[in-house]
């Protein structure tokens, strides 16, 4: 299991992908968060409000919820990150396995 990391433009960018990746049955479920991100791009640093989400998938997935996200994305090089699973707990885990069928 992985939750997977993806910043946003905004909420309704958000909201898009976390729509079409549930629909498509690839993530059981989205935490979405205003975050403010600072970063370097091109020769300058930026400091932007941006949206983040944490969304909960299986780890054979991940290839697949990338290309989706990147189909949808505004961004040039959008933040998608696989985040490992060390633990969990047993429902949830099972609870996330059954949703992502």
């Amino acid at each position: 299991m992985i939750s997977v990391y993806i910043t946003c433009k905004d909420t309704a960018e958000a909201k898009l992908i976390a729509s079409h990746l549930l629909e498509k049955k690839l993530i059981a479920c989205a935490n979405i968060f205003p975050v403010t991100s600072m970063f370097h791009w091109q020769g300058k640093i930026a400091d932007e409000p941006e949206v983040s989400m944490l969304c909960k998938a299986r780890k054979e997935s991940f290839e697949r919820i990338k290309e989706e996200v990147r189909q949808l994305h505004s961004y040039e090089i959008p933040c998608i990150v696989a985040l490992p699973w060390q633990e969990s707990d047993d429902e949830f885990r099972k609870w996330v396995e059954g949703e992502t069928k």
